[in-house]
């Protein structure tokens, strides 16, 4: 089996934006010293997990291109866009979700995905199960007056996929 990639050029003429929320974390003053402590802990976990389709890292966006990434895995991923040698864009895509980047500059990247449990934000990679690989094939974007191009990726196996990857050195990963 291999994993999904699918290209094709639509017409443009929406854009879409993106409305960002947070969440106020709050505790109970009848808990015990306790409780608050392992509480404090879970939030502080669940509080260090991105959101899904968190842009984690952006060099070169303001682009048309639209990549849609489908993770039908157990783990959460990050998948990173390298144009020549410059790391562009890294995106996060919880476990079994979808997500998109929507502002992809027209150019030639290398894909690269890592999946694992527990993403660290600070070292910028997972501190558990972590596995690192990459498409093998390079994802072209284009735009013209009429059409732009959207990718489909996805990081789980699937049966009629067209795209192969490769297993990547965690030290050669764009991190």
């Amino acid at each position: 089996m291999k994993r999904l990639l699918e290209g094709t050029p639509l017409h443009t003429g929406v854009v879409a934006a993106v409305a960002l929320t947070g969440a106020l974390l709050t505790s109970t003053p009848a808990v015990a010293a306790a409780d608050r402590a392992a509480a404090a802990v879970t939030e502080t976990t669940a509080a260090a997990r991105p959101s899904n389709g968190k842009i984690l890292y952006d060099r070169i966006s303001g682009g048309h291109g639209t990549l849609k990434i489908r993770n039908g895995t157990s783990k959460d991923g990050v998948v990173t866009l390298v144009r020549g040698r410059t790391k562009a864009i890294s995106i996060y895509v919880r476990a079994r979700s979808t997500a998109s980047i929507k502002d992809v500059r027209d150019g030639t990247y290398r894909i690269y995905f890592t999946t694992g449990y527990r993403f660290s934000t600070s070292k910028g990679r997972f501190t558990r199960g972590a596995l690192y690989q990459r498409f093998n094939d390079r994802l072209k974007f284009t735009t013209t007056s009429t059409q732009t191009t959207i990718w489909t990726l996805t990081l789980h196996q699937i049966r009629g996929g067209n795209a192969q990857t490769s297993s990547v050195n965690p030290k050669d990963f764009p991190a």
